[in-house]
């Protein structure tokens, strides 16, 4: 019985000497191959096969994979804008692709810098106190407050003003693509009561009679200028100012922008100011579909 058991493993094995050969099994596909076959994949889709045996495994920690994955400009990222991390400089291509993709502060903290963990894309967020806010200083109309809403320690919130203006910008080495750029605003006060974040409408006014312009420009000439009123109290918002598009990743692209409700026959107020975000189009869409 014995005898016949393994006679029956050993052709099943293509170990007997009239046996056919077994069938190839996923396991026995080279490493190099699989490596090949996982560039052709994006960064959830290589995660996924390299749970799947120790060959993907292996081959998922191939440098020249995860560096097609980066962004051109991870160098600049790493040594010019994450300066600071030394840390960074020293990693496999794999893990600094995952370092990159969670938050990273830089400005003093002021600003963010991540890459959308499905396509890479580089993605940037610029907080109020980054921001040039007209009148910011003055505690009769502005004032920062703490929150565990935005991914800062605090807001810019405005009581009231006649003039609104919050004006920003940014140079730097963007891929190759295209680009939105958003404000992250909310009209009305956020407050925790009973464990749960409510809405204080109090200061509210004035958004409704005028619209909010949102202007944006670039180094190299695009200009786009957006009209829209405020609404939704109590959910932040982000407002699309416009796109903008990159052709030289070689080089630095500054934009400037801004938001501005500057007329000033009726004041305006109750309106919380979280940042300033850019990512590329394709996830831009993505973010605002997720929150609608």
């Amino acid at each position: 019985m014995g005898a016949n058991l393994s006679a029956a493993a050993a052709e099943r094995d293509g170990a007997g000497p009239a046996g056919p050969p077994s069938r190839p099994r996923l396991g026995d596909i080279p490493e190099s191959c699989a490596a090949l076959i996982l560039a052709q994949l994006s960064p959830p889709e290589i995660c996924k096969l390299a749970r799947l045996n120790r060959s993907f495994r292996s081959a998922s920690l191939a440098d020249f994979i995860w560096e097609s994955k980066l962004p051109s400009v991870y160098k600049f990222i790493v040594e010019k804008v994450l300066l600071a991390d030394t840390s960074l400089r020293n990693l496999q291509k794999k893990e600094l692709y995952a370092s990159l993709c969670r938050p990273n502060p830089f400005d003093g903290g002021t600003k963010e810098i991540w890459l959308d963990k499905n396509t890479g894309g580089v993605c940037l967020s610029i907080s109020s106190k980054a921001l040039t806010i007209t009148g910011i200083d003055d505690r009769r109309y502005w004032s920062h407050i703490s929150t565990e809403e935005s991914r800062y320690p605090s807001v810019a919130y405005l009581q009231q003003t006649w003039w609104f203006e919050v004006d920003g910008e940014l140079e730097f080495q963007f891929p190759v693509g295209t680009y939105s750029l958003f404000f992250r605003l909310q009209l009305g006060k956020s407050l925790k009561r009973l464990g749960r974040w409510v809405c204080n409408s109090e200061h509210i006014h004035g958004w409704d009679i005028k619209p909010v312009q949102f202007r944006l420009t670039t180094s190299d000439g695009q200009h786009v200028v957006t009209r829209c009123h405020l609404d939704n109290p109590g959910n932040w918002v982000l407002y699309r100012v416009g796109d903008f598009v990159v052709e030289n990743s070689n080089t630095l692209t500054k934009i400037k922008f801004s938001s501005t409700q500057i007329d000033c026959t009726h004041t305006k107020g109750g309106l919380c100011v979280d940042a300033a975000l850019i990512y590329p189009s394709s996830v831009g869409k993505e973010v605002v579909k997720s929150r609608s």
